[in-house]
């Protein structure tokens, strides 16, 4: 999944055919999915890909896995990534607005339909804001560190990971990614989500 660079939003196309297919109005979507119809919208018409929690609950609200906004193609096989292939990468907000991005995820299961987990090469680039803002979605999350020191916020705790260090928790707890001082740093991430 792309968000590619004249601005289209793919994921924001998704929802409004997922939504029409089913004959389900934006008011009816914010309602199942808990969310209001201002931050629908605003999914809808971003260039920045939300963060995962409103995507969980989009998803469930629609009846689809979260891969539904990450597909790229139907293959049923395997699908296999070489490190020399070029990516794109989804740019996730950390919150709802457009503000406050910190993390390029690399789909490495994007062409794979079917799945259940939702693997990425995750990015992070700069520190969020001095006041980060947790999300927190139904599931379960596995990291592990490529490079570089990452700091996992997960309910009250903070647990500093470094190269070769991982963490597999809970996703209904609140919890954020980043990187100490702004230091670039690079994890795989591995999303389930229940269907």
């Amino acid at each position: 999944m792309t968000v590619s660079g004249n601005g289209h939003n793919i994921v924001g196309e998704k929802i409004r055919t997922l939504c029409a297919d089913r004959n389900i109005s934006i008011d009816t979507l914010a309602e199942r999915a808990g969310m209001t119809a201002a931050q629908i919208e605003m999914i809808q018409h971003s260039d920045t890909v939300p963060s995962l929690a409103p995507l969980v609950k989009i998803a469930r609200a629609l009846g689809v896995r979260l891969g539904t906004f990450l597909d790229d193609s139907s293959e049923l096989g395997p699908v296999l990534h070489r490190r020399t292939d070029s990516r794109q990468p989804a740019t996730f907000s950390s919150q709802l607005s457009n503000t406050n991005s910190h993390l390029d995820f690399f789909s490495l299961a994007a062409g794979k339909t079917g799945r259940h987990m939702e693997p990425f090469l995750v990015s992070i680039n700069q520190a969020p804001a001095a006041e980060p803002i947790l999300s927190s979605h139904e599931g379960e999350e596995f990291i592990f560190v490529l490079q570089g020191t990452v700091m996992i916020t997960y309910g009250k705790e903070t647990y500093e990971l470094r190269t070769g260090d991982s963490i597999y928790y809970d996703s209904i707890v609140e919890h954020m990614v980043s990187a100490p001082n702004g230091e670039a740093a690079q994890i795989i991430g591995v999303v389930y989500t229940p269907v």
